[in-house]
């Protein structure tokens, strides 16, 4: 995607809003000549300031770059390691809770087969 098309759409998203070069400039911390240029493509827009301006216009960043959601697919394989380990240390963390709710549930599991037992037998007296 041409970046002029991501800054028509931030933009375009200003306007829906109703906010003004200085809006945009208090919200982003900058000068209203730095936000102007940032518009008009005299200063590069970098991804971080992309992602503040998309939570600022309440954006999906998917909108901003005008992608689909099903290009929105992160492949972060790298990162499943640690996204395993978190879980291992949430499971860990709540391993005691986890144990006495399955407990319990194996409880109200025998205590509801002895009422069904129960009532059959009721049935077929």
């Amino acid at each position: 995607m041409e970046i002029e098309n991501v800054i028509n759409k931030i933009v375009q998203g200003r306007l829906r809003k109703g906010y003004s070069y200085e809006n945009m400039a208090e919200e982003l911390h900058l000068s209203v000549p730095a936000y102007r240029k940032l518009e008009i493509g005299e200063t590069k827009l970098s991804v971080e300031r992309l992602f503040q301006i998309s939570v600022i216009l309440e954006m999906p960043l998917s909108e901003l770059l005008d992608i689909g959601d099903e290009r929105m697919v992160q492949n972060n394989y790298h990162n499943d390691t640690v996204y395993q380990q978190k879980i291992e240390h949430f499971y860990q963390e709540n391993k005691e809770i986890t144990e006495q709710l399955i407990r319990a549930k194996d409880e109200l599991i025998l205590q509801l087969q002895k009422e069904v037992e129960f009532l059959k037998s009721k049935i077929l007296s």
